[in-house]
């Protein structure tokens, strides 16, 4: 791969790649078909690795360096960087809908693909060009800091939370139907568990406050405990995992992270790496109020020495906003100081490795790893590998998964509960709960599945569980 060309890494939100970035946008993959591409039978395909097959990249688009969007379907598949992997010999297949549209009569709400470049509906306005050194800038920060922004530049906006993650924003619907049904459902002898999948698996996460007071002050009862009575094992604890919504069950998952004997170190890391700091404030003001403990100090006290640290910098929710560009002098600067703290020296600077990657967004880890590989030949997560262990290397190699390609991290994620001998069951159920919120995400999944083990999601999944269980895994899927 090729160090792009003088001027460095275009900002993240500015200009576009030069050719021979080896990373695309992360999670953002073509439609697939239900019958067809993929790699060659029998080959796996590496984490993130490159295709083969898509038009030659040409000059950067004029609208600048794309968010985590959707990829320009008149350019083509971007490169990836592959940290381990074979390339691919089969191009992207295509579906046979848009990604992120919703099965036929959801209640969720349709979701439309952004051009590749274009930035999310709602959430910030395309970033202006940057430039570096303008006249009359301010002198440069310290190491570390925020790059200064240039004079008359618009300041980087905050990330929105995401939805679930905002308690002032409910969705106002009717939710007397759905209450009907679920309660039609469970009362009586037996239990109809395919209305309440039907009902409960598309659920928006802002209807389901609507949904649960509707459904007490009709009927006099819990929902939640109305299911717990009803249902049992794993399709019980889909459905509540559900009903709770995205932020209640990242509460829950991580007070069952921390709680008891030993530290359940991979749901730690599911929901806390790689959120945005809006999401990462909501999840601790919601756990102080639902325990009555801080998440700071139940971490602290469970975790110790340089991973304690570690997390502390992620939960102090000081992240680059995803709309701040990667200025090429501060990349450049984080680079040199990786490659400082690891492989230059014997013995390595944990402490500064983390305070890079857990301060930075995903799309400048995305462009850092892109110019660390092209400046030493070999990939940042090759690296990690090399020079941590334990808790703090899964953490880290998860943050430039998150920030190098989330929809494929996921499906590795996904891949890793059902490989071997049985089936992690629980953490099938969370990861499947987490991801199924965000509809596009899901068919970005879906088809970094495909690219990555040339085989179906949905069949895996079926292949691996069965009942009512496979009925609600299936429905979030589909």
């Amino acid at each position: 791969m090729s160090y792009p060309p003088q001027g460095g890494y275009p900002p993240y939100g500015g200009q576009s790649p030069q050719p021979g970035y080896q990373q695309p946008p992360p999670g953002q993959y073509p439609p697939q078909q239900q019958q067809g591409y993929g790699p060659p039978s029998g080959q796996p395909q590496g984490f993130g690795q490159q295709p083969q097959g898509y038009p030659p990249q040409g000059p950067p688009p004029p609208h600048g360096y794309p968010p985590q969007g959707q990829y320009n379907q008149h350019q083509g598949y971007p490169p990836q960087q592959p940290p381990y992997g074979a390339p691919s010999h089969s191009p992207y297949p295509p579906q046979q809908q848009p990604y992120g549209a919703p099965p036929p009569h959801s209640p969720y709400p349709q979701q439309q693909q952004q051009p590749y470049g274009a930035s999310p509906q709602g959430q910030y306005p395309p970033q202006q060009h940057q430039q570096q050194h303008p006249y009359g800038a301010p002198p440069q920060a310290p190491y570390g800091a925020p790059p200064p922004q240039p004079y008359g530049a618009p300041q980087s906006m905050p990330t929105p939370p995401s939805p679930g993650y905002d308690p002032n924003r409910v969705a106002q619907f009717d939710a007397t139907s759905s209450a009907d049904q679920l309660r039609k459902a469970m009362k009586g002898f037996g239990t109809d568990e395919s209305a309440l999948v039907r009902v409960l698996a598309h659920m928006h996460p802002e209807q389901l406050p609507a949904l649960k007071s509707t459904y007490q002050q009709r009927h006099h009862r819990s929902l939640e405990d109305d299911i717990k009575k009803e249902c049992s094992g794993y399709f019980e604890l889909g459905l509540v995992s559900i009903l709770r919504g995205p932020l209640a069950q990242d509460v829950w998952c991580l007070n069952r992270a921390l709680k008891g004997a030993g530290t359940k170190e991979s749901l730690l890391d599911d929901v806390l790496v790689g959120r945005s700091n809006a999401d990462m404030r909501a999840i601790k003001t919601a756990y102080q109020q639902t325990y009555h403990r801080s998440l700071e100090g139940d971490v602290r006290s469970d975790l110790s020495s340089k991973t304690e640290r570690l997390y502390s910098m992620i939960l102090a929710a000081n992240r680059q906003e995803d709309s701040a560009p990667a200025y090429p002098q501060q990349v450049d600067a984080d680079v040199t100081e990786l490659h400082r703290a690891t492989e230059a020296k014997a013995g390595t600077e944990q402490l500064t490795v983390c305070s890079i990657l857990s301060s930075r967004s995903d799309g400048q880890i995305r462009v850092i790893a892109q110019a660390y590989e092209s400046k030493y030949r070999i990939a940042l997560e090759k690296v990690i590998l090399k020079e941590f262990s334990g808790h703090m290397e899964d953490a880290l190699v998860r943050m430039v998964r998150t920030g190098a390609d989330r929809a494929m991290r996921d499906a590795v994620d996904l891949e890793e509960c059902m490989k071997g001998p049985g089936t992690k069951d629980e953490m099938l159920v969370w990861r499947l709960v987490r991801i199924h919120w965000d509809r596009a995400h899901v068919g970005q999944v879906k088809g970094a599945y495909r690219v990555k083990y040339g085989k179906d999601l949905v069949q895996r999944v079926k292949g691996e569980v069965s009942g009512d269980y496979e009925r609600l895994m299936v429905a979030m899927l589909e």
